[in-house]
């Protein structure tokens, strides 16, 4: 599960549009859903989409994992942070996720830290 949570993130820093999409390909179920207190989106045009709107809503920033992965059976959960580069985070959040066949088929997002401006 480590391999597709470090998948899964550096596709949420995939910038370049038609690297992102192969990225959402190839770790995300055709009938994946991603839910989050914010958005809510399914497919792979779905999440890419998403994707590519947190990338605009914060240009520069980048997704890193904040503590181990925690697994069992077909699920995992994990921390992040999210901010500038080379700088403290600014939001922090978990996400669990239930896999199927190998790739992510549902995301539950929750944020636990988001400063009021975001």
């Amino acid at each position: 599960m480590n391999t597709l949570v470090a998948q899964y993130l550096h596709a949420w820093n995939t910038t370049d549009a038609a690297a992102r999409k192969a990225a959402v390909a190839e770790i995300f179920a055709a009938d994946a859903q991603y839910i989050d207190p914010l958005i809510e989106v399914a497919g792979h045009d779905g999440i890419d989409a998403a994707i590519a709107g947190v990338q605009a809503q914060f240009p520069g920033w980048v997704f890193t994992l904040a503590g181990p992965v925690d697994a069992h059976h077909d699920q995992v959960r994990f921390t992040w942070e999210l901010g500038p580069a080379g700088a403290a985070a600014v939001v922090v959040g978990f996400d669990v996720a239930i896999v199927r066949d190998g790739r992510i088929a549902h995301v539950y997002g929750f944020l636990d830290k988001v400063p009021a401006a975001a």
